[in-house]
């Protein structure tokens, strides 16, 4: 237990310690007003708006605003698909990959544009370097971008008043990856090859293994789908092997973006459990501290931009507490372990297994805390990074990073994305605490109308939507439910895990479903297109709405929304909301499964 306060301590200092000095940074990069340090990258800025025609000066509305975003995504996915399609005559391909399959690779491009990197292939089977590269990784630059471009703007309509634009999408973009997303992926990745993480271009290379390896694998049919004996189960075929292939290649550029964009589509298969991608516990701590140290930041720059920081640091204690309460909540899940193995025998081997906690699918570098804390802090932020096998989590475990996703990621959220949906449930809590005292709802200095609570109201509603409705048609078609690996509470968890992480951007899975067919590839990308820029459309309209708005001065009736009891009525909002959605279908599914492993019937 005083291992778990230590780890997760430490890492929860260390970000807190982190999140003023990057959140004035931001502010001062999207004030226009560069530190000193930054400014020799001013001249690559003037020379790429030189470049492409664009006046920084000139400010948009915000529906040419998202014009801009759409269109520019769309052209980023129409630029994945073609090198997706025609990778196996480019060059940068030592291992001779061939194309990638036309319903897979508009996956890819809904994928990586959408920041989720939801991966239904195998990165090292399938992808060449140069996919890898000027797909993938450019897009983790762009979609993470686009993401800090969109809160950018919504928190300019609260700092403005009477004013009828909410910056330049151009501007935010390039200022996102120039003076951000691009040093900071350098510092990490340097950081990151310190460690040990592969950068290179080798082809891959096969060595013969001292002993000779056993294994099963399912069979497959000629559809890719496993084949299934009477009772549900799959049909298992017996290998041997005394070679292991090592897979090379541009890794730790691609880890470190991928991380502190909140991205998470890992080189390899295995992600961040792969040691050529996370070799050391300081390797795997750097990669927690990148993916919280955005969207920390975020919550101050709000507050600096507005005017106001005790509203930044109001946000910041929203997103804390609860992390603090799932983090904690699945390390003791976890650490609890499966009083099933105890049923197995009566020896002194399985009461050791029972009181070792649950090590199933964990890398033992990392051990359980690690693990836990870095499941909850990837499906805490869109990120969807793994460094353990989130389908061997316990039950109450497994429910945690599933639930965290399902409520939209607010806690701290993909980079800019948790933050502007964290501001929506803040419109939320005040629009019905003005209920509560018959008042018309104001939130920092702005009064909340009718198409604000409406707009709102599509961002809290259209992830739900695409998850419910998503998941009940993938369990009512024989397409649906082909790829399911484990029959029972656990299938349909699998199924609801990977919509749920589709439609709101996290790219994590319950990797026992095979998902990688004609069926899930499309509906899982058009849950990932829609739940990606269909909020983004509605905050960028709040944020033009509340920009020509005039500031109200705060009065005796006015609810201050910088104190603990704000932060506690937020909380109980994101709660709420999250629980009278989806807790029907997640009875059905880790719910039961829980009661089922402790023998409940």
């Amino acid at each position: 237990m005083s291992n778990a306060f230590i780890q997760i301590g430490l890492y929860a200092l260390v970000i807190l310690l982190l999140t003023k000095p990057v959140g004035a940074y931001m502010a001062k990069i999207f004030g226009g007003d560069v530190p000193a340090f930054a400014r020799p990258l001013r001249p690559f800025e003037r020379l790429l708006y030189k470049l492409f025609g664009v006046d920084e000066a000139d400010e948009m509305g915000w529906k040419s605003y998202a014009i801009a975003l759409l269109l520019f995504n769309v052209l980023g996915a129409l630029a994945v698909y073609a090198l997706n399609r025609v990778q196996g005559m480019l060059p940068l391909n030592p291992q001779h990959f061939g194309a990638v399959s036309p319903d897979d690779s508009f996956n890819n491009a809904i994928s990586f544009v959408t920041n989720t990197n939801w991966q239904s292939y195998t990165p090292e089977q399938t992808m060449s370097y140069l996919t890898q590269m000027l797909a993938f990784t450019v897009q983790n630059f762009l979609s993470a971008a686009s993401g800090i471009a969109v809160v950018i703007a919504m928190i300019r309509g609260f700092a403005r008043h009477s004013a009828k634009t909410i910056g330049n999408f151009w501007v935010d973009m390039t200022r996102s990856v120039l003076y951000i997303l691009l040093p900071g992926s350098v510092v990490l990745a340097t950081l990151l090859m310190g460690q040990g993480v592969t950068q290179n271009f080798d082809a891959y290379r096969d060595i013969k293994t001292v002993e000779v390896t056993a294994y099963q694998e399912p069979k497959l049919d000629q559809a890719g789908q496993p084949v299934k004996d009477d009772k549900g189960n799959p049909v298992m075929v017996d290998k041997t092997t005394q070679t292991q292939t090592l897979a090379l290649g541009p890794v730790a550029s691609q880890e470190a973006i991928k991380m502190l964009g909140t991205n998470g589509g890992g080189f390899y298969n295995a992600n961040s459990a792969h040691p050529y991608e996370n070799p050391t516990p300081f390797a795997n701590f750097l990669q927690m501290i990148a993916i919280f140290i955005i969207p920390a930041g975020l919550c101050y720059t709000f507050g600096a931009m507005v005017g106001d920081r005790r509203q930044g640091w109001a946000i910041f204690a929203t997103m804390g507490i609860v992390f603090l309460l799932f983090v904690g909540f699945c390390t003791w899940a976890e650490q609890k372990g499966n009083p099933a193995i105890a049923a197995l025998g009566v020896d002194q081997h399985a009461s050791a297994l029972q009181a070792g906690g649950n090590m199933e699918g964990k890398e033992t570098r990392f051990g359980i805390v690690a693990s836990s804390l870095f499941v909850t802090i990837t499906t805490s932020a869109s990120c969807g990074a793994v460094n353990s096998t989130h389908d061997s989590l316990t039950p109450l475990g497994g429910l945690v990073p599933m639930w965290l996703i399902q409520l939209g990621e607010v806690i701290f959220g993909g980079v800019g994305s948790g933050l502007y949906t964290m501001l929506v449930y803040a419109i939320i809590a005040v629009f019905i605490s003005g209920l509560m005292i018959g008042r018309t709802p104001e939130y920092v200095g702005k009064k909340l109308e009718a198409f604000d609570i409406k707009m709102a109201s599509v961002v809290i509603l259209i992830t739900p939507f695409l998850v419910l409705a998503g998941t009940a048609i993938a369990v009512s078609v024989q397409a649906g439910i082909a790829g399911i690996a484990n029959s029972g509470a656990h299938g349909f968890s699998e199924i609801l895990y990977a919509f749920s992480s589709a439609s709101n951007n996290n790219g994590s899975a319950f990797a026992g479903l095979s998902a990688n067919t004609p069926f899930y590839n499309v509906a899982l990308a058009v849950a990932m297109f829609f739940g990606r820029f269909w909020p983004m459309v509605a905050c960028l309209a709040i944020g033009g709405h509340l920009a020509a708005k005039k500031k109200i001065e705060a009065s005796v009736g006015t609810m201050p929304t910088h104190g603990p009891l704000f932060v506690v009525l937020l909380i109980g909002t994101v709660i709420l909301v999250g629980a009278l959605t989806y807790v029907p279908a997640l009875a059905l599914g880790p719910v039961v499964e829980h009661l089922q492993m402790i023998g409940v019937k």
